[in-house]
């Protein structure tokens, strides 16, 4: 999820876009999702998804969490990605133009990476709304555990340092 926390386009935001945008905000967890995101292959937005199911009292399994990553697949290969790759490129600036003049496009495409973050995160909510996937739990953290842990079998491992920066983080809010 991009380092940002203003609103995006003019729609109505969604119950786990708000919710996204204040847990990115915590203390040490947009530096934790970016390591999860760089180091392990994490889709934020799909880990993002897992813990607000998590606030909805929802434990998903390895099944479900193919599912929502599937969802998410070809917005993220297609559009997510691209534009991250651009911004990050021209971070350090693309020869033969400095960083200095490529940063008014580095931070158009900043806000536009936003947006698509918003539309994925839309998306998923839309086609696996919380009541219809995983099943419920009494305990929200709980499920965040459950959640996260079948992301890593998924993806095969998460680092546990930012892992638990995260169910921490979690856990306080």
């Amino acid at each position: 999820m991009a380092a940002t926390h203003a609103a995006t386009l003019d729609s109505p935001q969604s119950a786990f876009w708000q919710f996204s945008l204040a847990f990115y905000a915590r203390p040490q967890v947009a530096a934790a999702c970016l390591e999860l995101q760089d180091s392990a292959g994490v889709d934020v937005n799909v880990m993002l998804y897992l813990l607000f199911l998590a606030t909805q009292l929802r434990q998903v399994s390895h099944d479900d969490v193919a599912r929502i990553d599937a969802l998410a697949a070809a917005w993220r290969t297609q559009v997510v990605l691209p534009l991250r790759n651009m911004r990050r490129g021209l971070k350090t600036g693309i020869a033969p133009c400095p960083p200095e003049t490529t940063e008014p496009l580095r931070s158009a495409i900043k806000r536009v990476e936003l947006d698509a973050e918003r539309i994925e995160q839309e998306t998923l909510e839309r086609l696996a709304a919380p009541p219809s996937i995983g099943i419920k739990i009494s305990s929200r953290i709980d499920a965040a555990h459950a959640n996260l842990d079948a992301y890593a079998a998924f993806l095969a491992t998460l680092p546990a340092t930012p892992l638990k920066i995260l169910l921490d983080a979690f856990a306080a809010f």
